[in-house]
């Protein structure tokens, strides 16, 4: 539960049919999402990087503003610290640094910024978004396997009495890819707002891995 806890103290798709469908329990979502050692064999040299691309219909100027790129690098005593930077037009600004003991940060930072991202395009507090998502990460979740992949797909606002009043963002899925064949863990994260016309979503966040580079 390290990773959990960590999150806990310091935050707060389309594609083929799948192979197998089933639902985790909540200690599958939990080790699922929350692996520990996901960094352990990745080269301190090297620095993990990630896509992010923001849409966002309610609030389009968010778009240029928060789409980039995410990389997370190594540094510290004994390169034990994970970094997290956001890079865009040659400029970075410093996300964070976590244990690199722990895992990969990259799904902290996914989540907290689609809990701003709703917050800010929804309107809401920002701390009752944030506990409903924080339930649905160790509730029992849609799970989907194909190859070397597994998705877990969670639901924050299904049920949810408020729903009716977000905006749509009641229909908020967040869908995280992971493999063994990717470095770090997560092959992709994202959120996924629906549009009721059946058009482009209202709200889409994407990371994707796009590999690894040598470290600055």
């Amino acid at each position: 539960m390290r990773l959990l806890r960590l999150f806990i103290l310091t935050t707060l798709l389309s594609g083929p049919v799948l192979a197998d469908t089933a639902q985790t329990t909540k200690t599958e979502t939990y080790d699922l999402l929350f692996r520990d050692g996901t960094l352990d064999d990745v080269s301190r040299d090297k620095s993990l990087v990630y896509d992010r691309h923001v849409s966002n219909r309610l609030l389009p100027d968010t778009a240029t503003r928060d789409t980039g790129r995410i990389v997370l690098e190594f540094g510290g005593e004994d390169a034990g610290q994970a970094n997290l930077k956001f890079r865009q037009d040659g400029k970075y600004r410093n996300l964070g640094s976590f244990p690199a003991s722990v895992g990969n940060p990259i799904i902290m930072y996914f989540v907290e910024t689609v809990v701003r991202d709703m917050a800010e395009s929804a309107g809401g507090s920002p701390f009752y978004i944030r506990n409903r998502v924080k339930e649905s990460l160790i509730r029992p979740a849609e799970r989907h396997e194909e190859g070397d992949s597994v998705d877990v797909i969670l639901r924050p606002f299904d049920g949810d009495p408020n729903a009716a009043r977000m905006n749509g963002f009641g229909d908020l899925a967040l869908t995280v890819t992971m493999s063994d064949e990717i470095p770090g863990w997560y092959r992709s994260l994202s959120a996924s707002v629906p549009a009721p016309d059946g058009g482009a979503p209202i709200y889409s966040s994407t990371l994707s891995f796009d590999g690894m580079e040598d470290s600055e």
